[in-house]
């Protein structure tokens, strides 16, 4: 299925992982399909229409997948409102910056970026169909062998 120009549902589902452990993560719910539709129509196909090819890490996740990735149940993955996503030609920071300064989201959190390093870490974006975004934006990093998130796009 094809959900906009450039995105499908195979990508949007795509799990090595639910693969390894045989997790089925290939049918959302028709309500995660709709969501997943306004989260490619309004963030990522206008960054891909923008600043070319996209690199989808993680996009809907099963309640089951998410479990064993050891992410929240109220992950906005498996919602059908989130995205990991990297460029692979310009940094994942000044992905980061040019999705804030672009686009409507709900939250963007750069994760895990080393500054000088392009492709450290991946762009975190949320997108809510049908409520008002808040529009926040947040730096992922460990401290003390913990995740900290800091306020704003840090590099």
């Amino acid at each position: 299925m094809q959900l906009t120009k450039n995105f499908s549902m195979k990508e949007l589902t795509n799990s090595s992982t639910a693969v390894r452990l045989g997790i089925d993560n290939t049918n959302p719910p028709e309500r995660v399909v709709t969501k997943l539709f306004a989260l490619c129509e309004n963030v990522l196909q206008p960054a891909r229409d923008m600043l070319g090819r996209l690199n989808i890490n993680s996009g809907y996740r099963c309640l089951e997948l998410n479990r064993a990735l050891g992410s929240s149940d109220t992950s906005q993955h498996v919602a059908g409102e989130a995205v990991d996503v990297e460029h692979g030609v310009i940094s994942n920071y000044e992905l980061a910056c040019w999705l804030r300064d672009n686009l409507d989201y709900d939250k963007i959190i750069l994760e895990f970026y080393t500054p000088g390093v392009a492709n450290s870490g991946w762009v975190h974006v949320t997108y809510k169909s049908g409520k008002e975004n808040r529009r926040q934006t947040f730096t992922a990093v460990k401290e003390n062998g913990k995740t900290v998130y800091k306020t704003g796009l840090i590099e």
